[in-house]
């Protein structure tokens, strides 16, 4: 049996508090970084020197193991700025709005065209590229602006988000607070946030039916944001707007492929990002360079400065949370505190089973309701490592599949925080703020079809335990 210290309680305190101040709408970031330096404190002798090397330590693993997924983000999000600068990026969804005649259709077109567009180049830019053209086409198409909205919402910051299958930003951050297999990692994730993307999109259609069916005849007060054509932009504009999508199409196929013939090479996880961070760079080069072969250089760093700081805006905060939940860890504590630092949170969680009556359903139900509460501080990604974390110390030990558990806590934590229901994330404002509608009434209608998947996700976890 466990031997539990006051280290560990010290620990558990600390993620008391930021459940706590989650629930509360707070910050969780000073905690985290306090309850670092304590541990720190404590393990090296009571020295200050150690609590503040334990501080930095714990930021520097964690910004190594998530930096990777910071990077492709910043290509991203560098490429789609420089195809916005010629107006390819509008051409390249265009042909969606030649499908919109019908409120329906605009509402189905709206959701596929976001999905795709969220899994490649992240929800928030994605918000506004696809909101500013796609929008304005569904409201003439008769399609209400809210209902427009839950559409791009529930698709972008939701089901891609949530799931995370191109980029895999979530899934590292879960495999790492886990200790759990990356690929397993995205399999169960992409099911589970299928799962309960589906299942909201079905319980959406039939509440708003009526709403998505009635035609809207907009009224010319409506505060949507128009999109800013670009002037006379170039030839080259329509080329890589079909080059683009294609070069990613094939790079996802080629994923699948590996995936699926066994004398095909693999390329996931880690090979995965490279293959798209790379494609990226590229077609960042290529861009400029065709456009403007005079100041190309200087464009490119200027997009992935962009890139980097849009980046560095999301992770931010993630990191020192990340860096806490790390110490739960046995595999990356040692790196931050020291040779033979316990995995606090894994030895709570095998001292828990002892106590507490875990059996599939509550476990399941118990890691998908925590994880809706680290997402209510309204960021999704910060409440992962602790939710994940939480999930291998418990399921580990009964011998449950971690995998699976993790990435129920990941999906519950991202469909709430990321922007889906809480009404102060950033994904929330942002489809709002597009669609020209309340982010406090969008999280509202959200919320049944989203908590209705997120229950039919926590039963089909309890299942496959």
């Amino acid at each position: 049996m466990v031997e539990l210290t006051y280290m560990h309680y010290i620990y558990l305190a600390v993620i008391v508090v930021v459940i706590a101040l989650m629930i509360l709408k707070h910050d969780v970031v000073v905690p985290c970084i306090v309850g670092l330096f304590v541990l720190g404190f404590c393990y090296s002798g009571f020295s200050v020197i150690g609590g503040a090397q334990a501080v930095f330590n714990g930021m520097m693993v964690a910004g190594a193991d998530l930096f990777d997924i910071m990077l492709i983000i910043a290509l991203m999000v560098a490429m789609l700025k420089a195809m916005e600068a010629i107006g390819a990026d509008k051409m390249m969804i265009a042909p969606a709005a030649r499908v919109i005649k019908s409120p329906t259709v605009a509402f189905v077109v709206i959701a596929v065209v976001m999905y795709i567009c969220a899994s490649f180049f992240w929800p928030t830019p994605a918000t506004a590229l696809v909101g500013t053209i796609l929008i304005p086409i569904a409201m003439k198409a008769g399609l209400k602006p809210m209902m427009a909205c839950m559409a791009m919402n529930l698709a972008g910051h939701g089901l891609a988000l949530s799931g995370d299958l191109v980029l895999q930003g979530a899934p590292a951050l879960s495999a790492g607070a886990s200790n759990a297999d990356l690929p397993s990692i995205v399999a169960n994730g992409g099911i589970l946030a299928t799962l309960t993307g589906v299942v909201a999109f079905a319980v959406a259609a039939v509440i708003y039916r009526k709403e998505i069916t009635a035609r809207y005849i907009p009224d010319g007060t409506d505060n949507v944001q128009q999109a800013v054509e670009v002037a006379n932009p170039p030839k080259c504009a329509k080329v890589f707007a079909v080059i683009v999508p294609v070069v990613f199409f094939v790079i996802v196929l080629r994923i699948i492929a590996g995936a699926a013939i066994p004398t095909m090479s693999k390329i996931f996880g880690g090979d995965a990002t490279a293959l798209l961070g790379g494609a990226a760079s590229i077609l960042l080069i290529l861009i400029c360079l065709v456009t403007d072969s005079k100041t190309f250089l200087e464009k490119i760093g200027e997009y992935l400065r962009t890139g980097m700081l849009f980046s560095i805006k999301i992770f931010a905060v993630v990191i020192p949370i990340a860096a806490f939940f790390y110490l739960g860890n046995p595999e990356s504590c040692p790196s931050i505190l020291g040779e033979g630092a316990p995995g606090f949170l894994f030895d709570l969680g095998n001292a828990m089973q002892n106590v507490l009556p875990l059996n599939p359903f509550t476990l399941a139900i118990g890691i998908a309701v925590i994880g809706g509460i680290t997402g209510l501080d309204g960021s999704g990604f910060s409440g992962v490592p602790l939710v994940t974390g939480l999930a291998a110390a418990l399921g580990g030990p009964l011998g449950y599949d971690v995998t699976m558990l993790a990435a129920l806590g990941q999906v519950a934590a991202i469909w709430v925080g990321g922007g889906c229901l809480s009404a102060w994330a950033f994904g929330a404002v942002a489809s709002a703020g597009v669609a020209g509608v309340s982010s406090a009434e969008l999280v509202r209608k959200n919320f049944i079809p989203v908590i209705a998947g997120l229950i039919a996700a926590s039963l089909f976890t309890a299942i496959m335990l």
